[in-house]
């Protein structure tokens, strides 16, 4: 009789693969651009237009994850990917093929997280299932980050080819996780009113608030300071190779597992504002890369950042879920993080590409990256303090 992995089990490797993949484009789209000999700030507007698709898309994906089985739903987010890195296989702009994995990437978010209260039976129970999902996705941006560099240095179509092998292997496991039933009698007709009051609502509650505005300024540090460490590490250590580069940025993913996988001891959801104090130590790290010229001391700074935004971020979304499953909805709850995140992050890799288009300093974008941080988190202490 074959063994057959619980429903959590299954969502937990299933995500792991395709965030995997996830990971590994964004480093063989700088593999291309590099082959193709794209201008400099390349890297970043295409990131900027995998972040576009979540913010032109949130009002719809949140109610398509509450209206089907978001299972069903998993597996054609991962079809879409699969387009998208076909396109980057048929050697259309990386920037429009990255868009259609953002496509499907966004349609894959809301059920992925909004399946966990259905799929779990107490508060602390999906405290432990959002550190694990955290957990998979965080090892997986690690080992897909290495991998995309490693794989696109040795030939980026078996690189590409490999990816849609993973994204299948994704859609597979995703037939083991259980239906929920959806919700059928959600309509799109009026998404965009109704996301923006949805949105209005969460932003309302103290509770959802404090986590969509901290979860916004993680991501926003994570993805300007990932952009930035691609320019950082050759300029200050010069190191080239695609693969070791990948290697370096990938550490920060040990330190974000290791974190999330320590954060049910550490906080819970009646204590989660005492992230802020790991929110305020993430952003000191990043200026602390200012001062940085090492290898050694690079690794170590990488890990503690990730480590200190691990702690950080695992709590905000188990509030979120909890409040958003007993307001608006899990999937619309998801979509509206989505939205809000995203934005936070199109405005931080825009702002870096058109610094890095202008000729503005590294060093000077690390310094904004790290002020940024540092002044939401000030704001989610002023709220805590009131």
């Amino acid at each position: 009789m074959a063994l057959r992995p619980s429903p959590l089990g299954a969502l937990f490797v299933a995500q792991f693969l395709s965030a995997f993949v996830d990971n590994m484009i964004l480093f063989i789209a700088q593999a291309i651009i590099v082959r193709d000999a794209y201008p400099d700030y390349y890297l970043p507007f295409v990131q900027s237009t995998f972040l576009a698709s979540y913010i032109l898309l949130s009002p719809w994906v949140g109610r398509l994850a509450d209206k089907h089985a978001k299972a069903s739903v998993l597996i054609a987010g991962n079809m879409v990917k699969t387009a998208g890195v076909a396109l980057l296989l048929a050697k259309v702009d990386p920037a429009l093929g990255y868009a259609v994995v953002g496509v499907g990437a966004v349609i894959y978010s809301p059920a992925k997280y909004g399946i966990l209260p259905f799929l779990t039976r107490s508060e602390d129970e999906l405290l432990r299932a959002n550190s694990g999902l955290e957990s998979y996705t965080i090892l997986a941006i690690l080992s897909g980050s290495v991998a995309g560099g490693f794989l696109a240095d040795i030939s980026i179509t078996a690189a590409l080819l490999a990816s849609i092998a993973l994204y299948g292997a994704s859609i597979v496991i995703n037939t083991v996780i259980p239906r929920d039933a959806g919700n059928r009698s959600i309509r799109y007709a009026n998404a965009v009113s109704e996301f923006f009051a949805d949105t209005a609502t969460l932003l309302r509650h103290p509770q959802s608030h404090y986590s969509l505005i901290g979860t916004g300024s993680f991501w926003m540090a994570s993805a300007v300071l990932r952009m930035i460490i691609f320019a950082w590490v050759p300029l200050t250590l010069g190191i080239v190779s695609g693969t070791k580069i990948s290697m370096i940025i990938a550490v920060t993913g040990i330190g974000i597992a290791l974190g999330a996988m320590a954060t049910p001891q550490l906080i819970s959801i009646a204590t989660y504002r005492r992230t802020v104090w790991y929110g305020f130590g993430m952003g000191f790290g990043i200026l602390a890369f200012l001062g940085i010229s090492s290898l050694p001391v690079t690794v170590a700074f990488l890990l503690l950042v990730g480590a200190l935004g691990g702690i950080y971020i695992v709590p905000l979304n188990a509030c979120l879920q909890q409040v958003g499953h007993a307001t608006i909805g899990a999937g619309k709850t998801i979509a509206v993080q989505n939205f809000l995140e995203n934005c936070f992050m199109f405005l931080g890799v825009g702002a870096y590409t058109l610094a890095t288009k202008g000729g503005v300093a590294t060093n000077a974008s690390l310094a904004a990256t790290g002020t940024a941080m540092l002044l939401m988190v000030g704001y989610l202490w002023l709220k805590t303090r009131r």
